[in-house]
């Protein structure tokens, strides 16, 4: 699970990571994790982001590690700005994109601690944060904010550099890097509202009796789980059926599931998983997954339904159900949702 999971943790760099000792393969590999993940929120594909740090890996076996006084502070310098060269260049398609636009789901399993938790002593406050910046919502806003303001608002309210090193990896002055983090801060307080975490076995409760209130075809059964401002939002990019717009209310929002359930293939399963920090079901069979619905609450009822269909976003996804060997928790056959 650690090649999928592990590598999100916005783990800060410790003091034995950062001396120049000479290794430079042990400071490289110490820092991949921090580096994929602080590479995925600033692009929203993990396949994006393993491609970003693994071309630092091959320019960093040429460089001498005992002249750097801090190898960390190299390698996160070379990785956001890499990755920022890759958000230009990816602009325009991004524009021409069919249909809304969802970062890659990435499982992060039913032990949320395991994934959220960094260096020794983190605050219980700072693992919230973590949490926090990996839901699908959170890095949707993110994604609207401009390279540079995500980048440093990722860079010192995330994973907790100082202004002086958020300067020198954007090459700005620190008043202007503050700015940048100011303009960050309150476009995520304007556009993202705080989730409520729920336990995974109240998850499972409440995805269990939306599972079965779908298969009933009790549309106010259904409704009764959806908060009145609910809304769904599906990516299928140009390859899959999804819906172009998102739908809003309770009454629209389960009336789309129910008509799209009908369209249910007969051996399809359904697998509960936590996908972001956030519950999912993902919808699969024996070819793999074909769609990973992702669910915000307000610790009772369903704000907000994610629906990712684009098979090019599934990787991560297929290789965790593959790991797993169909060891996630899967819903029993009258608790099956159905294919969009």
């Amino acid at each position: 699970m650690r090649g999928v999971v592990g590598q999100l943790r916005a783990v800060p760099p410790s003091p034995e990571d950062s001396d120049g000792d000479g290794d430079g393969d042990g400071v490289f590999v110490a820092e991949r994790e921090r580096l994929v993940g602080l590479a995925y929120r600033l692009l929203g594909s993990l396949a994006d982001a393993e491609d970003v740090v693994a071309d630092p890996s091959l320019r960093w076996r040429q460089v001498d590690v005992a002249t750097l006084e801090r190898p960390a502070a190299y390698l996160t310098t070379m990785v956001t700005r890499r990755a920022l060269d890759r958000l230009r260049r990816q602009a325009r398609r991004r524009e021409d994109y069919v249909g809304p636009w969802l970062p890659e789901p990435v499982p992060t399993g039913s032990d949320l601690t395991d994934v959220v938790r960094g260096a020794a002593g983190t605050d219980p406050a700072d693992a919230v944060i973590l949490a926090e910046s990996l839901t699908l919502g959170f890095l949707t806003v993110l994604d609207r904010l401009d390279p540079l303001e995500r980048a440093a608002f990722l860079l010192h309210d995330v994973f907790g550099e100082p202004y002086r090193s958020v300067s020198d990896v954007l090459d700005r002055r620190e008043d202007a890097c503050r700015q940048l983090v100011a303009r960050a801060r309150r476009h995520l307080a304007t556009e993202h509202r705080r989730r409520r975490s729920i336990g995974p076995q109240r998850q499972q409760q409440l995805l269990a009796a939306f599972g079965a209130a779908l298969a009933s075809g009790d549309v106010d059964a259904l409704r009764r789980h959806l908060t009145e401002d609910v809304v769904l939002v599906s990516d299928g990019g140009a390859k899959v059926r999804a819906a172009r717009h998102p739908i809003l209310g309770a009454h629209r929002v389960s009336r789309f599931l129910l008509g799209t359930s009908r369209r249910r293939p007969p051996d399809a399963m359904v697998t509960l998983l936590s996908i972001n920090h956030e519950p999912a079901l993902v919808v699969h069979d024996g070819a793999g997954a074909s769609r990973a619905f992702v669910f915000e609450t307000d610790g009772e009822q369903i704000s907000a339904i994610r629906v990712i269909g684009n098979p090019d976003k599934l990787g991560a996804v297929n290789r965790f159900l593959c790991e797993r060997s169909g060891g996630g928790s899967t819903v029993g056959a009258h608790d099956r949702t159905d294919r969009p």
